[in-house]
């Protein structure tokens, strides 16, 4: 309208006519604004996923209701953080006086945490389009987003050695620490040792004890969040690859039924599951551990290992997530591992590097050389540590990302194997 007006004022070059054309405009733009619908009586609501895995994709549905007397003809901008990945960023409704509508937003976040909606944003237009109002309506919703337990893949295997140990063969030979499960009658070829001389004598047929792995076991899982949690590995954070393997031997430990109980702490505790029923073992894990970011300090290793016999009072495994820092471990941790290996049994899990392994076979340029001595360098110093703990009776398990989860299940396998637990 503006151009066709710009048209007629070259046509008859005079103010007069561009004030009459300007005073078209104008009546036009406050017609569309008397006629545009009130955004203030609009009546929104939210449903859909308060939770979704990470890499997954949530709904959330936004309910817009007009109360008004006039069509709502508008573009609507439903915020969310970027690491929410909605989309559609806008949408344009068209609802009649007394109607509603939905916007249906689909969220594909790219971070853990909670991602919390924002200002909803609507913009009505008149119905000619010269002019449009806009106002803004809170309307809270909060989806989280949890940890993606990609190790998931590895469980039927892991639980398939499980019941090898467990519930399919019983064993005859005693491991340390197994428990008795049943008698049965002799076989040839059966261990001698294992007869059962007093049950032999009632039942008059030589009778066998068989044995199974110790169940109903605690272990502690303690999440080192402090600042080399941080560090990244690949494209994510240490503390993630971290979560990914507490969420896995959560998974194994209770089909094995044993209970398990989750400490993230750096200098103060950031989250704790205690005495939850197994069967909402793995679901509280992944709602604490979702939130949880690693801290930019120093962890308190002192406070960690209070805790840890605070919450541990009885023996038992104590799991610890951690990076086998030797400058960090040497000036923290290693100083309270004899008190804790005294009291319990330790294995403590960490995060490799896979690219220290590629840094270090680089031969092609100076650069590469020195680059290459560096790594190599921090290799030796990482199994030097190693070496340390496991001289202390530590279960050392240092493996990249995609291992870490099976290699720390092997471990707690074995240990229940072997009675250690």
């Amino acid at each position: 309208m503006a151009l066709a007006g710009v048209l007629v004022v070259l046509a008859f070059r005079s103010w007069l006519t561009v004030t009459g054309i300007a005073v078209v405009l104008l009546a036009g733009i406050a017609v569309d604004l008397l006629r545009a619908a009130a955004i203030r009586p609009l009546h929104l609501t939210r449903s859909g996923d308060t939770a979704v895995r990470l890499g997954e994709t949530a709904t959330v549905t936004l309910s817009i209701a007009n109360p008004g007397q006039r069509t709502l003809r508008a573009l609507v901008r439903d915020a969310w953080p970027p690491s929410a990945g909605a989309v559609p960023a806008r949408a344009a409704v068209m609802i009649p006086a007394g109607g509603q509508a939905q916007v249906i937003s689909a969220l594909t976040p790219t971070r853990r945490g909670d991602r919390i909606a924002a200002q909803v944003t609507v913009r009505s237009a008149g119905p000619l389009g010269l002019a449009a109002r806009q106002g803004k309506h809170v309307v809270p919703w909060t989806v989280r987003a949890l940890p993606p337990f990609r190790s998931r893949r590895h469980l039927p295997e892991k639980l398939s050695r499980l019941r090898e140990l467990d519930g399919m063969h019983r064993s005859l030979i005693r491991g340390q620490g197994s428990e008795f499960d049943s008698l049965r009658e002799y076989v040839p070829g059966d261990d001698v040792r294992s007869i059962d001389w007093r049950g032999t004598a009632r039942q008059q047929q030589v009778l066998v004890r068989t044995w199974r792995p110790e169940r109903d076991r605690r272990i502690l899982l303690v999440l080192d969040t402090g600042r080399t949690s941080a560090g990244r590995v690949g494209d994510a954070p240490r503390l993630d690859a971290a979560m990914d393997a507490a969420l896995l031997l959560a998974a194994l430990a209770v089909r094995a039924g044993d209970r398990i109980d989750l400490l993230a702490m750096d200098r103060r505790i950031r989250a704790r599951v205690m005495a939850t029923p197994r069967s909402d073992v793995l679901r509280a894990f992944t709602a604490a551990m979702a939130p949880l970011e690693s801290e930019l300090i120093e962890s308190d290793s002192g406070a960690m290992a209070s805790a840890i016999l605070a919450h541990a009072r009885q023996r038992c495994l104590v799991v610890l997530l951690t990076d086998l820092n030797p400058a960090a471990l040497r000036e923290g941790l290693l100083p309270q591992i004899p008190l804790l290996a005294s009291r319990h049994v330790l294995v403590l899990g960490s995060v490799a590097d896979p690219r220290l392994a590629e840094l270090a076979a680089g031969r092609g340029k100076p650069s590469a050389v020195y680059l290459a001595a560096a790594a190599e360098r921090a290799r030796t110093e990482r199994a030097a540590m190693a070496a340390t703990l496991r001289r202390q009776a530590v279960t050392v398990i240092d493996a990249p990302p995609a291992t870490l989860p099976p290699a720390l299940a092997d471990a707690y396998l074995s240990l229940k194997s072997a009675g250690r637990l």
